[in-house]
């Protein structure tokens, strides 16, 4: 984009991925790019709407079985999101989200629900339900912080050789899965996904900033939000004390 249009954030599918507040992260990437000059709008795109494959930056939140078995068959059936990434146009995807865009996830029923294909993981469920303070190490040049979120999920998610994490767990679960080095989430291509709500880019602005840069096309200038930093401490202590 350039400096005279108006970034364009998408929120696929509020309506089914909306359970945890994860909406939120498009408006902390709206926010955040006015604070830097930049026009910024938000957009929704429903069930009934075909995808835009103009936006800047494509967000997907989590949601429960049913929900996110419509927002799977959703997608699987509008080929815009395979187009957006094909264009490197970043995505950011939440717990059920990123579960959708793998191969295939098993829900709590046992039953084996085709994914869209854009990431090389699978889920399936696992003993027990992970939910708590989350905390990594990320694996991304620029964010040298660790990330901090909230996971409330009952699968484990297995990465295949062409994705790599997002980051190493510090504390918490994660992906999860027995007898595999703790990881959270998921990098490949442009998209960015995590079991981390909270939602993860109000909690992580130097991850809001990588995904802001990467739709800019241009390394952005720091923030001083001294807010933002004591929400940080905060949840970092909240973990420790656990």
């Amino acid at each position: 984009m350039t400096s005279e249009s108006t970034l364009t954030i998408g929120v696929l599918v509020p309506e089914v991925l909306g359970t945890y507040g994860d909406s939120g992260n498009a408006v902390v990437l709206a926010q955040r790019a006015r604070w830097r000059g930049f026009e910024a709008e938000v957009v929704e795109v429903n069930l009934q709407s075909a995808i835009p494959r103009s936006l800047d930056i494509y967000t997907m939140g989590g949601g429960e079985d049913t929900a996110q078995a419509l927002a799977s068959r959703y997608l699987r059936g509008d080929r815009g999101l395979h187009d957006v990434v094909a264009k490197d146009r970043p995505v950011l995807a939440i717990c059920a989200g990123m579960q959708v865009l793998g191969e295939w996830y098993t829900d709590a029923t046992g039953r084996k629900v085709e994914g869209v294909g854009l990431l090389d993981l699978t889920t399936e469920p696992q003993d027990k339900r992970s939910i708590g303070e989350l905390v990594t190490e990320p694996f991304i040049d620029g964010v040298d912080e660790f990330l901090t979120g909230f996971e409330n999920h009952g699968g484990a998610t297995t990465l295949g050789d062409e994705a790599r994490p997002l980051g190493r767990v510090i504390h918490g679960m994660g992906n999860g899965g027995a007898g595999v080095e703790p990881v959270d989430g998921c990098l490949q291509g442009s998209i960015v996904a995590t079991y981390m709500h909270g939602p993860v880019l109000a909690r992580n602005p130097l991850l809001a900033d990588y995904l802001l840069s990467q739709a800019v096309g241009e390394a952005l200038k720091p923030l001083d939000n001294p807010e933002i930093c004591e929400l940080r401490q905060q949840r970092l202590s909240a973990a420790a004390a656990v």
